[in-house]
């Protein structure tokens, strides 16, 4: 491989960045593993680095796959973006039920701070902040409804009482769910 190559891969493994993940993967001389060039492990040094082009060149030549980054599983997403999109998942399975960030990291076995730490640098926000945006598009999906009440809507969202809802709901949309659905039933969106 040209230096000049080798120091462009090697800058990306220092700022920990996703531009060659799938393209290059990094075989440290000295452990005898190889990662993803994005991995968040301790970077090495440059001279006891390799890089090949995939897991399977990898095993090969005796590095085995990091615990840390997965560089054997398929995809582009990495470990820290495969949990985050797990808890999206979690987040829409069913917001009628208790969702906080210690449930999320019990269901991923992971400790809540570090959850929070990798969401929000994946996402570019909270777990909480985008419970609160499925909350609300949904809360808007159902009131453009006529059948279900107010009260219903809150227990579907994950809400204990109608009026905690109705605070919560005229706080974020600047209107009552009441006056949401009038103005969503004449034609008008919110």
């Amino acid at each position: 491989m040209e230096q000049k190559l080798f120091d462009l891969i090697y800058a990306s493994v220092l700022a920990k960045e996703h531009t060659y993940d799938g393209i290059y993967y990094t075989c440290v001389r000295t452990t005898r593993i190889f990662c993803r060039p994005s991995c968040r492990a301790r970077t090495p040094y440059p001279q006891n680095v390799r890089f090949v082009s995939s897991p399977e060149e990898a095993i090969k030549l005796g590095f085995r796959p990091c615990k840390r980054c997965k560089p054997e599983e398929a995809g582009e997403l990495g470990p820290d973006e495969m949990m985050a999109a797990k808890v999206d998942h979690l987040i829409e399975q069913d917001l009628s039920r208790p969702v906080t960030l210690n449930i999320l990291a019990g269901q991923l076995a992971v400790s809540p701070f570090h959850l929070q730490k990798v969401y929000k640098r994946v996402k570019g926000y909270s777990p909480a902040e985008y419970l609160q945006e499925v909350r609300m598009k949904e809360a808007k999906k159902l009131l453009a409804q006529d059948r279900p009440t107010v009260a219903m809507i809150a227990r579907v969202v994950g809400f204990r009482s109608p009026s905690h809802f109705t605070v919560w709901f005229k706080r974020e949309a600047g209107c009552s769910p009441r006056d949401y659905r009038a103005l969503y039933s004449k034609g008008d969106r919110i």
